[in-house]
């Protein structure tokens, strides 16, 4: 396995990295506690002509500052007041573009994400969602601006291969106030099945 490149994130194709982010692996290290999940849904956001941005005109914000910076950059907003929602920065410094990671599979250190999510039993847990994706993986807007090619965060390489066949376009979700900017194909998931680490074969 290796540490996804910085050459990776600094492409302005944000729906080529969202689409290239399935079956790579968001890892965090929270005092030296690892956690790791295969990506298996990520949602695209084009930036300054996409209404659904918060980026949308060129807006620029305290929070939404951690957009405008060389891509390779984690942004962490918080909605709703209660949700800490997790996004890979895209392009290049003053291209706002992000990549919402909105659901994984657990494959290490899966006794700490359940208890941090407040989960009791050994059947298989569901990182469905991006609030709870960020709850299991102790993603908080602390993490906001932070490098991914640092040691708090970080993507990896685990060479899983992901099927143009078992990936799934469609709208992105909760956006209604983008008018046809909601109905763009930004939105990719794998099943969680189709998300095979090399390991579940054995090698």
């Amino acid at each position: 396995m290796t540490r996804v490149p910085l050459n990776f994130y600094l492409r302005n194709d944000v729906v080529e990295i969202s689409r290239d982010l399935l079956g790579k692996v968001l890892c965090s290290n929270e005092y030296g506690r690892i956690t790791k999940a295969i990506i298996t849904e990520t949602e695209a956001y084009a930036g300054i002509n996409d209404k659904a941005s918060h980026a949308y005109g060129g807006r620029r914000t305290a929070r939404t500052a951690p957009m405008y910076r060389q891509g390779g950059t984690a942004y962490v907003y918080l909605c709703y007041g209660i949700h800490h929602l997790f996004n890979v920065v895209g392009g290049d410094v003053d291209v706002p573009l992000a990549i919402l990671i909105r659901a994984g599979r657990p494959i290490e250190g899966i006794d700490i994400m359940r208890q941090r999510r407040g989960i009791t039993g050994t059947g298989r847990m569901s990182l469905g969602g991006p609030g709870v994706l960020s709850q299991a993986l102790s993603i908080t807007t602390e993490l906001t601006g932070v490098s991914l090619l640092e040691d708090r965060i970080w993507i990896e390489d685990h060479q899983i291969s992901v099927k143009s066949q078992d990936v799934s376009v469609g709208p992105r979700i909760g956006i209604d106030y983008a008018g046809d900017d909601a109905n763009r194909p930004y939105r990719f998931n794998i099943a969680a099945e189709h998300a095979q680490h090399p390991s579940d074969h054995g090698s």
